[in-house]
């Protein structure tokens, strides 16, 4: 890899520890809780993590245990998390924009899954004004609910609409109550834009970009566009029938609500297990099979260059591809009219493998330093680490130190890990000076 994409993405690296350490001193301040002293090393920087890598993993209540102060050091390092990768990389590039020449302004298009080379800082200002925008709609739109409907003081629903609305549109989950949403299992006008916040951040910034210049010519749209339009509705919609199926009698999660609240509450759970780690039911209380299902959709995420986590939908259907075109006898890997590179196969499979490693990995230490708790429980709760989910069968505030760090480690690399990893990738130029010989082992 040229030394200057190696450098660009050490900072990225030594930009996202800085801040990790920042959080965690500022949430280990007394100030930060209502705990006198203040709280642990380990607990503080269990939640500076979680909320700087968008997670949403508690193990202290956020509303509770944590005073104003606390609650915005939190918001704020969700709003930074969030931004994440793309936008810390856009920025290192404004500051050698002006002497960059055409190569390296290409270098970091690519770098930032930017299609447009010329303008970086348009792009910067592209991507504040999306997010900042969108958690101003979701958060006006929460004041006037959480004001009128439930009568809250104007400061207290100016607060929860500011803190929910970032929380959302960054895929975060926190919540400022005990239960999280589940008070509002029921209520459209506080799951709707919280679900619509969820869902656009998971896009990724590429894909907004590209929707809003070009809504009217979908035929030019680039493939990253075209899977992220296709699939993100069909998962959404799955993920809802696949919940509704299991859980609709359920007493300890939808059993109690009618048909339309079982709907709404599929379809919100649904929406948010890709990604975003907002509970309207009881996740605890869920059937194993559905916490399983919910793993899958966990370990997929949403789309590349945002603020979801997983894998990505992308890297799921070029595997996805690949794999049928093996089936099928095809030559060349074919994805929504367009052909695959080979090296993509390989970034999706490396991408794919690593995961797959890390989740076996850190499941296997924490069943081995807790395993009271169950592999089902401990699985969930490590691809919704890897995957910066945040959903809990309530587990993680009982877990051990060691089980704790592991989940800690599992998050900063589930939030790092697949960027770095896939850029990296994608911006190794290493020419071969020579080839081995070819030969074909035996596969299955």
């Amino acid at each position: 890899m040229h030394s200057s994409h190696r450098s660009a993405i050490d900072r990225v690296i030594a930009g996202y520890l800085a801040a990790l350490v920042i959080g965690t001193s500022l949430l280990m301040t007394p100030a930060a809780t209502v705990a006198p002293g203040g709280i642990s090393l380990l607990s503080a920087l269990f939640t500076a993590t979680s909320s700087l890598s968008v997670t949403g993993l508690v193990v202290l209540d956020t509303g509770q245990d944590f005073t104003f102060f606390g609650q915005f050091v939190i918001l704020a390092l969700i709003q930074v998390g969030g931004l994440g990768v793309l936008l810390l990389t856009a920025l290192l590039a404004l500051l050698i924009a002006r002497k960059a020449g055409l190569k390296l302004r290409r270098s970091v298009a690519s770098e930032t899954k930017s299609e447009v080379i010329g303008g970086i800082k348009p792009m910067v200002l592209r991507i504040a004004g999306l997010t900042f925008g969108t958690e101003l709609a979701v958060a006006s739109a929460l004041f006037l609910r959480f004001s009128i409907h439930y009568d809250e003081p104007p400061r207290q629903a100016a607060w929860n609409a500011v803190f929910h609305a970032i929380s959302a549109f960054n895929n975060a989950g926190f919540g400022l109550k005990s239960d999280n949403l589940m008070a509002y299992v029921a209520d459209p006008f506080v799951c709707g834009p919280i679900a619509i916040a969820v869902i656009l951040g998971g896009l990724g910034y590429p894909v907004l970009i590209e929707l809003v210049r070009r809504y009217r010519s979908p035929f030019t749209w680039g493939l990253t566009t075209r899977v992220m339009v296709v699939m993100t509705p069909l998962l959404l919609i799955g993920g809802t029938a696949f919940i509704a199926v299991l859980e609709w009698n359920n007493p300890g999660t939808m059993g109690h609500l009618d048909a339309w609240g079982k709907l709404q509450a599929s379809a919100f759970q649904s929406t948010i297990t890709r990604t975003a780690g907002f509970n309207s039911v009881d996740i605890s209380q869920m059937h194993s099979l559905t916490w399983f299902g919910m793993d899958i959709l966990m370990f997929i995420g949403g789309g590349p260059a945002g603020t979801a986590g997983g894998v990505k939908i992308t890297t799921v259907m070029v595997l996805a591809a690949t794999t049928w075109t093996e089936i099928s006898g095809g030559r060349a890997v074919n994805l929504f009219g367009r052909r695959i590179s080979r090296s993509v196969h390989r970034q999706a499979t490396t991408v794919i493998v690593l995961a797959l490693g890390l989740i076996v990995c850190a499941t296997m230490l924490i069943l081995f330093d807790a395993p009271q708790l169950g592999l089902d429980r401990i699985l969930f709760e490590v691809i919704s680490a890897f995957g910066t989910v945040g959903l809990s069968t309530g587990i993680t505030a009982d877990l051990p130190p060691l089980s704790q760090i592991v989940l800690i480690l599992t998050m900063i690399l589930g939030r790092l890990g697949p960027v770095t990893v896939a850029t990296g990738l994608a911006l190794r130029s290493r020419p071969l000076r020579f080839e081995l010989p070819k030969e074909r082992p035996l596969i299955g």
